[in-house]
């Protein structure tokens, strides 16, 4: 499995090689650092593209993170629907109903 990234405009995309049965490079690492700081990436995209669980995704940025940085960031994903596919696309169908209904 590989994380395909790019690295800014006119720059051609970097495939990351994803094995996380063994030792993870600071590459893959940082990768899945980011794609948990993204507010739109759910964390069922980053098991599928990592094969991570969401406690493996928390236990690697407790691991990697300082203590405040790590704090900030469940703070941040505890309030963050987007984070959870199901969770988001209930919010989006209430939301809907809500404006049909003029209320």
């Amino acid at each position: 499995m590989e994380l395909v990234f790019s690295c800014g405009k006119g720059t051609e995309p970097t495939a990351i090689p994803v094995t996380f049965g063994g030792m993870k490079t600071d590459l893959q690492t940082n990768a899945i650092i980011r794609l948990a700081w993204e507010d739109r990436t759910t964390f069922e995209e980053i098991e599928k593209k990592t094969g991570l669980t969401e406690s493996e995704v928390i236990k690697v940025m407790r691991r990697e993170l300082k203590p405040s940085s790590f704090r900030m960031w469940r703070k941040r994903v505890n309030g963050r629907i987007t984070k959870h596919r199901k969770r988001f696309e209930n919010e989006v169908r209430n939301r809907r109903r809500w404006e049909e209904n003029g209320e």
